[in-house]
């Protein structure tokens, strides 16, 4: 399905002398560090925020000031902007230890692909919709969330933004910065493709799953994971990432959640997966829900007879793209 592989060889090869592996070990360092000092600023500062308004009101507090902060929907809102700490990183690390413009990692043309993200993001909404038909089949147990109509809307915008902050700025990390850099120093595809998704896929394991459960979620976010890294080699630009990985997130955040620490948004509760009362089948059977429709995913982005087939990013920095 990806015959013409030019743009993202286009994509592999715009990076200059000063991307060797030192340096983008280097500018990782640089990414975890803002990322880390973001995330204790926002958190921390938001809990501090947090118990000087109880104290307020009057509310009663039990357990610890920040645990109680990210439990609340001001939490959430916090953990989601504290992802603009990698954008800072990936800024500083361009600017100081590549010496080049952060832009360069969306994609040749140096700019977002616009028709790639709205691709991106309808081909994701349409599988997501059909996630969750499947996994309402497997387990029908969905509640109307706690938040009202009127303020799910309005929420609705900010939310986006915050998603598409945290979306965007995962796939520049890894799907630009870490892919870009090791492509454009080895050929070999299980280095830079395998080693960026691995290194996502692991960011989502949760200690409060059964390991049925953990295994069948990480087995959906690699195959998620492979999806993106092929739209970005379809195309040589982060655009249709941005729009698939956006789609996924929002249905989560406000459509129906199937996480108990991120469901103050969302307009229906799904059975925790954190939770208890899984079995192994239905690890599998989650497993291949989610591998089943991001390949369907994949068939929409590439196959050259759909309609939300992206096209590669060809043009010059500055360029229409």
């Amino acid at each position: 399905m990806i015959s013409d592989p030019a743009a993202f060889e286009h994509y592999r090869r715009s990076p200059n002398a000063k991307t060797n592996l030192p340096r983008l070990l280097l500018g990782t360092a640089i990414v975890v560090l803002f990322w880390v000092a973001t995330t204790i600023a926002v958190l921390f500062g938001g809990a501090y925020l947090f118990v000087i308004w109880q104290a307020s009101s009057g509310t009663p507090m039990e357990g610890g000031a920040v645990q109680n902060f990210m439990a609340s929907p001001a939490g959430i809102l916090a953990a989601l902007a504290s992802f603009a700490g990698i954008w800072l990183g990936l800024w500083a690390a361009m600017r100081w230890v590549h010496r080049e413009p952060l832009m360069a990692l969306i994609g040749t043309s140096h700019r977002v692909s616009r028709s790639g993200f709205l691709r991106g993001l309808a081909a994701v909404l349409i599988t997501s919709l059909l996630s969750e038909i499947l996994l309402y089949l497997l387990q029908p147990d969905i509640a109307r969330g706690a938040i009202g109509l009127s303020s799910w809307l309005l929420f609705l915008i900010p939310i986006a933004a915050l998603a598409l902050l945290q979306t965007s700025s995962e796939e520049l990390l890894f799907r630009g910065y870490l892919l870009r850099g090791l492509a454009n120093r080895f050929q070999n595809p299980f280095i830079w493709a395998l080693l960026p998704a691995l290194l996502f896929t692991s960011m989502h394991w949760s200690p409060s799953s059964t390991a049925a459960i953990n295994a069948c979620v990480l087995a959906s976010i690699a195959a998620f994971a492979l999806l993106l890294t092929l739209v970005v080699y379809a195309t040589g630009n982060l655009g249709a990432a941005f729009g698939a990985h956006l789609g996924n997130n929002l249905t989560g955040f406000l459509l129906i959640s199937h996480q108990q620490s991120y469901n103050s948004f969302a307009l229906f509760n799904a059975k925790p997966l954190e939770g208890p009362g899984w079995t192994t089948l239905d690890a599998v059977l989650i497993a291949a829900i989610g591998i089943v429709c991001t390949l369907l995913t994949v068939l929409l982005l590439l196959h050259p007879r759909s309609p939300l087939k992206v096209g590669p990013d060809i043009s010059h920095p500055g360029g229409p793209s």
